[in-house]
């Protein structure tokens, strides 16, 4: 019989249309923890003993520049994968990873991954698509480095809303992040931001719902017009 764990874990994205025992066997042996916000869970230069899956909450991807100043590389919700590459490439992490909000995260032995992209060829599919996906968002996102503050704080809420959006009664719900977290994500300073989403909201194209802390992007089309 299946752990409440594990039957969370196998509605993850990355085991969907996969084996069911080779799912199974992959999950035999996974655990989970509770964390609070703020906290470390990675940190670069660990090594690479397991894979991590995100039950509930919010963590960040984070590493810094050469000033030392933090970039937010990802942020990610209930169901996404983090922590793939070092067991791969068999390297120390390069980046950390901590908690957004208090947070449940499932951990995936190592060797038990491995056997898993060895034994069911779509699993190594589903992992190349993930990386795919993930550098083309940087990709867009180092592209737009030049563009004005306000097409880079809406390409970061477009970014958020094809990793974690969810359709609402008014249009596509995000997480209503701290202005400092969408600062570290855009490079700008977190002054700018507050700005720039001042000037979304006046031109309706989000709002933010303090009550059950979400933002809400009412105007797909509309905010990707301003990053042309």
């Amino acid at each position: 019989m299946l752990s409440e764990v594990q039957k969370q874990l196998v509605t993850a994205p990355f085991f969907a249309g996969l084996g069911e025992q080779s799912v199974l066997r992959a999950i035999a042996h996974v655990s989970s923890r509770e964390h609070p916000a703020d906290q470390v869970i990675l940190l670069e230069n660990d090594w690479g003993n397991s894979v991590y899956f995100v039950l509930r909450g919010w963590v960040k991807i984070r590493t810094y520049n050469l000033d030392g100043k933090e970039i937010t590389l990802n942020i990610l919700g209930s169901g996404e994968m983090f922590g793939e590459m070092a067991p791969l490439d068999q390297v120390p992490r390069s980046t950390d990873v901590l908690t957004l909000t208090p947070t449940a995260i499932a951990s995936l032995p190592a060797p038990d991954f491995m056997q898993l992209l060895a034994t069911e060829p779509n699993a190594g599919i589903h992992l190349a698509r993930l990386v795919a996906k993930r550098l083309r968002q940087l990709n867009r996102r180092l592209r737009l480095r030049e563009a004005d503050s306000t097409a880079r704080v809406a390409d970061v809420l477009l970014f958020l809303a094809e990793g974690q959006g969810v359709p609402g009664a008014a249009g596509i719900e995000i997480p209503n992040l701290p202005h400092r977290e969408i600062s570290c994500m855009s490079g700008l300073a977190r002054e700018t931001v507050t700005r720039s989403l001042g000037k979304l909201e006046k031109k309706n194209l989000v709002r933010r719902d303090s009550d059950r802390d979400v933002l809400c992007i009412l105007d797909p089309e509309g905010l990707e017009a301003i990053m042309v």
